[in-house]
């Protein structure tokens, strides 16, 4: 729910946008309710989502809209097999958008600090080469005197 709001939001710039307009194609998609288990006369009314994701983008802080699309998306989820197949997809593409949730805290403690240190949040893809100890420093190592 709080990824939905974020999104309608406008959060996650441009990646965020995307993943916006491909769960509003999504839920725009014609409802297929899967094998009938209920004559369709009997069967509930049941929301496509649309209606709850329109409202949701014209009042994103609105937590009551968010879970309104969330609960519609679910529904549709259990009775529409395609439709469920689309969204667990959209699901996983929207995980790599950065909303600005997900605080960090770094912390370096315990001694002098020799190489090069990187803080950061969901890093991937770095190589480091930790070379020498830079001129006048000496490793911790060195510091133990001789054996004798």
């Amino acid at each position: 729910m709080g990824l939905l709001a974020a999104l309608a939001g406008g959060a996650g710039g441009e990646m965020g946008r995307q993943a916006w307009s491909g769960l509003s194609e999504l839920v725009r998609r014609p409802f297929g309710h899967g094998p009938a288990t209920v004559d369709d006369a009997e069967a509930p009314a049941v929301s496509s989502g649309e209606a709850e994701l329109t409202a949701l983008e014209r009042a994103p802080a609105d937590q009551a809209r968010g879970q309104s699309l969330s609960t519609a998306l679910a529904v549709r989820a259990a009775l529409d097999p395609d439709f469920r197949t689309g969204l667990q997809q959209w699901c996983e593409r929207a995980k790599l958008v950065r909303t600005g949730s997900g605080d960090v805290h770094n912390t370096i403690s315990g001694g002098r600090q020799y190489g090069t240190v990187i803080m950061g949040r969901d890093i991937s893809g770095l190589t480091l080469d930790p070379g020498a100890p830079p001129q006048g420093r000496r490793a911790a190592d060195e510091d133990a005197p001789p054996e004798a």
